[in-house]
């Protein structure tokens, strides 16, 4: 298998599992962007109410209705995060792709200032050659993962739980650099 498809079917994993294996009891969930088939097929391994669409889906929802928000290829902004807030129930959380510290460390640092705003938690977790932003109202990700779910989720590739809490876990010189900067 190739270094991109595996990547590839990392990002799907754990863009879906994190956050569906982070928050309790997630019922609605929107899914903001581009989706791939194999992206569909792990949020399938889900029993919620996911509805797929772009920004606008933001805007059509009801006010605090939402639990799980996973943007798979919008950046984030504050007009953004204005409608996800505006929509998130109060434990809700979001999940988003960011850069790497290594890649565009302003950037990290800019995406977890902006939703740390709006979030008691935000931090950045790494897989494959992507790096993410977890943000929460009240879930942590890794001290608050759901094992019956995360334990017993079939044919992956890359997700476990294992990786989910590896995941969290940078280098020293990072995390020191990240320490007032993520919510952790």
């Amino acid at each position: 298998m190739s270094c991109s498809m595996n990547d590839n079917q990392a990002f799907n994993e754990m863009m879906v599992h994190v956050p569906l294996c982070t928050h309790k009891e997630p019922e609605n969930i929107l899914v903001i962007g581009e989706t791939s088939p194999e992206l569909k097929k792990e949020l399938e391994k889900h029993p919620f109410n996911i509805e797929f669409g772009d920004e606008a889906l933001l805007n059509s929802k009801d006010e605090k209705n939402i639990d799980v928000i996973i943007l798979t290829n919008i950046k984030i902004s504050e007009l953004i995060l204005a409608n996800i807030n505006r929509v998130l129930k109060d434990d809700g959380l979001i999940t988003f792709k960011t850069e790497s510290f290594q890649n565009d460390e302003n950037r990290l640092k800019e995406d977890l200032q902006l939703v740390g705003t709006k979030f008691w938690i935000a931090m950045p977790f790494k897989f494959g050659h992507s790096t993410a932003i977890l943000a929460s109202k009240k879930y942590h990700p890794t001290a608050d993962i759901i094992l019956q779910r995360s334990d017993i989720l079939d044919d992956l590739e890359y997700y476990s739980t294992e990786i989910h809490h590896a995941s969290f876990v940078f280098p020293a010189a990072i995390h020191k650099a990240l320490t007032t900067i993520a919510k952790r």
